[in-house]
């Protein structure tokens, strides 16, 4: 297939290996299509219904079976879906389907203290606060300065009201504080290359074991931060193994009063890898939800839900 990046020979064996041939045929077949545009209604400023109306005036809305309040956006016309006034207002959130699974994964109440320890630009963040009817503190963190201007600019469009801003790296939080986590680690986006096909031309294993070093950092404490009996969601738009189940099994690992909980959704998900590399992983790492582009015409995701015992 005449992609404008193609893969690398070692990328090109690795996913074959996991794939197999003919999985592999397909998921290069998807990293060429274009990604379906998707939209979050902003239950803080309107209702399902009266978003949907006005919306669908213009755009064919198809919902996203797996988050109440998604749609896959299809349009005639050549408008940004972001030049509309309802975006302006925050009605909505344009954000990618499988990007709304890790809030819902860690299913935020009302009232909880709740940290986004890597939240820019926005959209988890706003769709956890949502899910929180902005009751109770949710701490949205970055580590760059310069991507807080963004996660600032959409927690405000969206009116939410119970968020904090902080700015540093996650490996500095301390103490049991905090009910709920989501590490939506920084991470090599092998799983979002119809987004981006650059991807495969800066893809080198180097690079994806320089990553996981730092994911394995961040989800220790994320973990420390846990108060016992908390739920922390751990994800990444990558399908590379080692940034995901190896850093799941990392944890285990670490953290004997770790617990992985089952994913249940209805979206079509594969089958975690639990070899890799020579490395066999916990068995517990079959609980996680891997998502690669061509199960629902998404991007490439990883998702685990892990309870502190």
């Amino acid at each position: 297939m005449a992609m404008k990046f193609p893969p690398k020979p070692l990328f090109e064996s690795r996913f074959k290996a996991i794939l197999g041939e003919e999985g592999y045929a397909k998921f290069i077949e998807f990293c060429d299509m274009r990604l379906r545009r998707s939209l979050r209604v902003n239950t803080l400023k309107i209702s399902v219904d009266d978003c949907v109306k006005r919306l669908s005036k213009k755009w064919q809305l198809t919902p996203v079976p797996w988050c109440p309040g998604g749609f896959f956006v299809t349009r005639e016309d050549r408008i940004d879906i972001g030049n509309t006034a309802e975006y302006q207002l925050g009605y909505f959130y344009v954000q990618e389907a499988a990007s709304m699974i890790p809030p819902l994964v860690l299913e935020p109440k009302p009232g909880e203290t709740v940290l986004d320890m890597c939240a820019s630009p926005g959209s988890k963040a706003t769709q956890i606060a949502e899910m929180m009817h902005n009751k109770g503190v949710l701490v949205a963190n970055d580590y760059k300065y310069s991507r807080l201007s963004a996660l600032s600019i959409n927690l405000q469009r969206c009116g939410v009201t119970n968020t904090i801003i902080t700015l540093m790296e996650g490996q500095w939080f301390k103490g049991e504080m905090f009910d709920r986590i989501l590490l939506d680690a920084p991470c090599s986006g092998t799983g979002a290359i119809r987004k981006s096909f650059k991807t495969l031309l800066i893809w080198n294993p180097r690079g994806i074991r320089s990553l996981a070093k730092t994911q394995k950092q961040l989800i220790r404490t994320a973990f420390a931060a846990l108060k016992p009996g908390g739920v922390m969601v751990y994800s990444t738009c990558s399908i590379e193994p080692e940034e995901n189940e190896g850093v799941i099994d990392h944890l285990l690992r670490e953290f004997p009063n770790s617990r992985l909980e089952p994913i249940e959704l209805p979206i079509k998900g594969a089958k975690p890898v639990m070899e890799f590399d020579g490395m066999k992983y916990n068995k517990e790492v079959s609980k996680c939800l891997r998502l690669w582009p061509q199960d629902n015409d998404t991007e490439g995701f990883f998702v685990a839900k892990i309870k502190k015992v």
